[in-house]
């Protein structure tokens, strides 16, 4: 197949090309790849946990650099807490990370279980920068990336023992979205995610959650609509873990940060006043 019937293949709305388009221009944004540059390990997800408070209180010329060690650490610690919820993965297991940026989540995967991992986007800036890093890693051969959309995949049914969405499910329809997962996760298999979604109380017409819309060329979905999106798929869930109150702390460090992008502020109030819930959750595929 051309690359130009590929690329029709996976970016077939401008909703699609939108998004693309957003991740294959974000090639210097200082903030994710300084975070990344000690272990290598580049997320464009955000951070959960206490800070260590002391370094608020240091010099602001040495400041910058504990600080963004601290938000790196908490990023990762994010994608531990959901590595810890998959309920293990064997060395020839198979995990699917769907939005998987510049690897950063797909990497610590491997690192943690040893296992496959397959990363699609469908940002093919984003794909060659991961597929290099695998190869700098040392785990092209078990860490792979592909250039796909997470809504139609190329892969087959039942290929997956685990799959992983860390804040990527905002960009996509959640009904559309489990029913591909659906098809490529094995019966039985764990589906854990992490996402900031839109709470009883809010709604889709609140400032904070339309900044963050505009931001980042997403759509946040309701809380209620990832469980209904679930269950119509047969994904059960096992595992509901509310994080906001463990997210806030992430955005108050990054307020302090040089490297701060403005929309720091908005992302603390959305969660301080409860238009915004950061949620994990993790689910089993039971179909009937």
């Amino acid at each position: 197949m051309e690359a130009s019937q590929i690329k029709d293949q996976v970016i077939g709305t401008a909703h699609e090309a939108a998004v693309a388009r957003y991740w294959n221009e974000k090639q210097s944004d200082a903030i994710n790849l300084l975070l990344g540059q000690g272990d290598g390990l580049i997320h464009h997800h955000y951070g959960v946990g206490e800070f260590d408070r002391s370094i608020l209180r240091l010099p602001a010329e040495i400041r910058e650099k504990s600080l963004l060690a601290e938000l790196h650490r908490m990023e990762n610690r994010q994608t531990e807490i959901i590595l810890n919820s998959l309920g293990g993965v064997g060395r020839d297991g198979g995990v699917l990370d769907a939005g998987s940026g510049r690897g950063g989540t797909a990497f610590m995967l491997h690192d943690r279980f040893g296992c496959l991992v397959d990363g699609i986007t469908i940002s093919t800036y984003q794909v060659e920068f991961s597929q290099r890093l695998a190869h700098e890693r040392g785990c092209a051969d078990k860490v792979k990336f592909h250039f796909q959309n997470m809504l139609r995949t190329s892969f087959p049914d039942d290929r997956f023992d685990r799959v992983i969405t860390n804040e990527t499910t905002m960009y996509v329809d959640l009904f559309d979205l489990y029913r591909e997962l659906a098809r490529v996760i094995k019966p039985g298999g764990h589906y854990v995610f992490v996402t900031c979604c839109i709470t009883a109380t809010a709604n889709s017409a609140s400032p904070d959650i339309q900044e963050i819309d505009r931001h980042y060329g997403c759509n946040m979905h309701p809380r209620s609509g990832y469980f209904k999106a679930l269950v119509s798929n047969d994904f059960i869930p096992y595992k509901v873990v509310d994080l906001t109150a463990q997210a806030i702390p992430y955005w108050e460090l990054r307020t302090q940060s040089a490297h701060r992008t403005g929309i720091e502020d908005v992302f603390l109030r959305a969660y301080q006043t409860r238009a915004a819930n950061f949620l994990l959750v993790g689910a089993e595929y039971l179909p009937s």
